[in-house]
């Protein structure tokens, strides 16, 4: 079993509300969303591991255990190239669960036009191996979000 931790602080609102069709659609994997405070914030890593994949607005952490976790922050915040992010661990990097990754301003995302809400995403689960365990609303950034058996 696998604790995913909450990236980042902000109200638990599910997949189904991020405006990206791939995203809310779950084509990428099972997981969930957090419309994210809007005040400076460091994105943390979900799990102990190893980050295999970092750009700017998005990582993925993978753990001991090969489970790989996406966090994107926003939507299409790639158009963005950079701006508004500061990366804060590198490629092949072993991170704790907790550790700042990214360091954001979703307000600056959200002035920009795009949508803030960040997807966490449990990459190659198997149906229904994920589980929320946060309620829906708030959520503290490093609080237990998802439990993937």
């Amino acid at each position: 079993m696998t604790t995913v931790l909450a990236p980042v602080a902000g109200s638990v609102v599910g997949l189904a509300a991020v405006p990206d069709p791939v995203f809310a659609g779950g084509l990428v994997g099972p997981g969930t969303a957090i419309d994210p405070a809007r005040g400076p914030a460091d994105a943390l890593a979900p799990v102990d591991g190893t980050i295999l994949k970092i750009h700017p607005h998005a990582y993925v952490v993978v753990g001991d255990d090969g489970r790989g976790v996406l966090v994107h922050l926003g939507v299409d915040t790639v158009r963005l190239r950079g701006e508004g992010f500061t990366v804060l661990a590198r490629e092949g990097e072993r991170v704790r669960a907790g550790q700042p990754v990214v360091a954001w301003h979703p307000a600056g995302v959200e002035a920009r036009g795009l949508s803030p809400v960040c997807a966490v995403v449990a990459l190659d689960a198997p149906p229904g191996a994920v589980r929320v365990v946060a309620a829906s609303g708030p959520v503290r950034a490093g609080e237990r979000l998802l439990r993937w058996d």
